[in-house]
This record gives C-alpha cells, structure tokens and sequence, in this order.
C-alpha cells in the first residue's frame, strides 16, 4: 500500500465549478493514488505554488478561460519562474482552435486536452496522462504529441 507521500499530487485550476467536480469524480473514479487541489484562476494557482515548494504539484490541469489570469498568463507565469519552470502542465480547456492549441504549445505546455463530453472519455484522458511515462514524452516531445487523442 502506497504512503501519503506516494501520492501523485494534481492541481486543477479551473473557473467552472461543474467542470471542477467532473474532474474530481472522473479521478476518483481511475482509483489512481492522487492527491487533488483545486483553484479557480491562474492568479490564485500563483499564489499556491509560490507560497511554499512543498505545495508544488506534480502534475497541473490548466484551463484557458478563467478570470483575473487566464491560462495563457499563468502558464507563462509558471514557465518564467525558475523553480516552476519544469513543472508538468497539461492545459484543459473546451478549447479546440488551433492557434490557442499553437499559443499553449510555444509557451511551454506539455500536453492538451480538449475537455471531454462524457465521463468515460475524461475518465481515460485522465489515466492516459497520469499514468503517462513522461520522461519518455518529454524527451521525444514533438507538436504532434502535443494534442491528447483519446
């Protein structure tokens, strides 16, 4: 049995309430050994990863459209501090034009996942990327690996 501290540590940011609890029970639902936190903007997802290194996550879900920092902001915020600047972001967003999928991409982004309808597609795009091997990922990182298909 996994310790607490095995837990893999994902932080969602997110504006939209439902979408935040959607993401939760998908999760839950993976039975992976996870440890959730939620935020609502980038400006409240800054504060938390600058407050203490011990909060930084392991993995980030990132949506696009929130207020007060948008993901775009907040990504870049994340890649311009350096000890953030290795951090995972996977952005999560309703999102599927191209130049928003380009923009998230040249500014460091490690994947994107166009937030999924139903709760068994976000079911498995959640325990692709969680279980990801991502040194694999990174190391042969392309735009083509860029978009999560599912």
């Amino acid at each position: 049995m996994k310790s607490e501290m095995d837990k893999l540590k994902i932080l969602l940011v997110d504006d939209d309430e439902d979408d935040r609890q959607f993401f939760a029970d998908a999760l839950e639902g993976i039975e992976l050994n996870t440890d959730l936190h939620q935020l609502e903007n980038g400006k409240s997802c800054m504060e938390f990863l600058l407050s203490d290194e011990k909060n930084t996550p392991d993995l980030v879900f990132l949506d696009l459209n929130m207020p007060i920092m948008n993901g775009f902001e907040c990504l870049e915020a994340i890649r311009n501090t350096p000890h953030l600047k290795d951090l995972l972001v996977a952005i999560y967003s309703t999102s599927s034009a191209e130049r928003d999928i380009e923009e998230t991409f040249e500014k460091g982004a490690n994947i994107y996942i166009k937030k999924p309808s139903s709760f068994s597609e976000l079911k498995k795009s959640l325990k692709q990327v969680v279980k990801m091997n991502w040194a694999y990922h990174l190391n042969d990182f392309k735009k083509e690996n860029f978009l999560l298909k599912i």
